[in-house]
């Protein structure tokens, strides 16, 4: 099966290299030196992977035959597409391939339906679900241990414990608010006493 693993972004130096949005969990399988890749569009291809390296913590590339700064900023926005076999496991059994997540159901650990993966965000701190919720509209989900505590692709669902506000904004507690109600501290006009005393935990990065 092919797999979207990066996008060509723009040019870098005058010698051919481009920066890359890589959408795959093992570059260094997908991306390296001789690695031939599909294309979309397709005329774009295949492009065979030159030299690759990290700067400023971006991946830069160089495809055969690309040797200046106009042949790399015509690649702009491609998307490289790798050959996967569909029965291909990652070696850590905790992690995935996109296509091993991308349509499972996302439920709470009682059962209660939150939606469908339908899209998959690799960011530079963290991985997203897109889930498609039963009435259209999307929540976004960080692919984090302590949010998504179980993966069963035998039954094919994502088990999510999420924290308040994450699914439903008006379940979001403020945590000053939840500080005061703790302690009893109120203001004279029953606002908090101290407006900007913390902020709602955030999830790891």
């Amino acid at each position: 099966m092919q797999l979207v693993v990066a996008r060509i972004g723009r040019a870098h130096g005058i010698k051919g290299e481009v920066t890359v949005e890589v959408r795959t969990d093992e570059p260094e399988l997908r991306l390296g030196p001789g690695a031939v890749l599909a294309t979309d569009p397709a005329a774009t291809g295949p492009l065979t992977i030159e030299t690759g390296r990290v700067h400023s913590g971006r991946l830069l590339l160089r495809f055969e035959g690309v040797r200046d700064r106009t042949g790399a900023e015509a690649l702009r926005n491609t998307l490289l597409i790798a050959e996967v076999d569909p029965a291909e496991l990652p070696e850590d059994p905790e992690e995935f391939y996109d296509h091993q997540l991308m349509d499972l159901d996302v439920v709470l650990a009682d059962g209660t339906e939150i939606g469908r993966i339908t899209e998959i965000s690799h960011l530079p701190s963290q991985d997203l679900f897109i889930v498609e919720r039963p009435d259209g509209s999307e929540v976004m989900i960080p692919f984090v241990e302590e949010i998504v505590t179980e993966i069963d692709l035998d039954e094919q669902r994502a088990v999510i414990s999420p924290p308040p506000g994450l699914i439903d904004e008006s379940q979001a507690v403020v945590a000053s608010a939840r500080d005061d109600e703790a302690d009893g501290t109120r203001t004279a006009d029953g606002a908090g006493a101290a407006d900007s005393a913390g902020e709602a935990p955030k999830g790891d990065a």
